[in-house]
């Protein structure tokens, strides 16, 4: 499992995480997703979502769960790109508790755009540069 992606996060759980039935709720792994993507892009990759020519837009996502986690738990989260094409990369992300369990898996497609017209634009520079060093075969 930890072969299978090329980043890794520590996340702690918050208390506010847990829900009624006493564990993480869903929304909060789609959040972890956007969060160590983003992340990733700001501090790996050199993304400037604030005043860059342009912006990454999720036009999918998908989570499947696998065994759950409940605060005061971290989460180990993985990141790969499955697939980088000229203006959208799809990013495949794996969740693991503490002890190793598979928690999640899931992915996000991005397509990226310019700020002001929303037409999609290639991605290049350091920022492709970065992601390719994701790619898994």
């Amino acid at each position: 499992m930890k072969g299978d992606y090329l980043y890794w996060e520590t996340v702690p759980t918050r208390w506010k995480d847990n829900d009624v039935y006493g564990h993480v709720n869903n929304v909060v792994h789609y959040a972890l997703m956007d969060t160590v993507i983003n992340e990733w892009m700001i501090r790996t990759a050199g993304f400037d979502p604030l005043g860059g020519d342009a912006i990454a837009m999720c036009v999918e996502s998908h989570c499947v769960y696998k065994a759950e986690v409940s605060f005061p738990d971290t989460i180990e989260v993985g990141l790969r790109v499955g697939k980088l094409g000229r203006s959208s990369v799809r990013w495949e992300i794996g969740m693991v508790r503490s002890d190793g369990t598979l928690v999640a898996e899931g992915h996000f497609v991005h397509v990226f755009v310019g700020r002001d017209t929303r037409r999609p634009v290639e991605i290049t520079g350091a920022v492709r540069d970065a992601m390719q060093k994701l790619v898994t075969a």
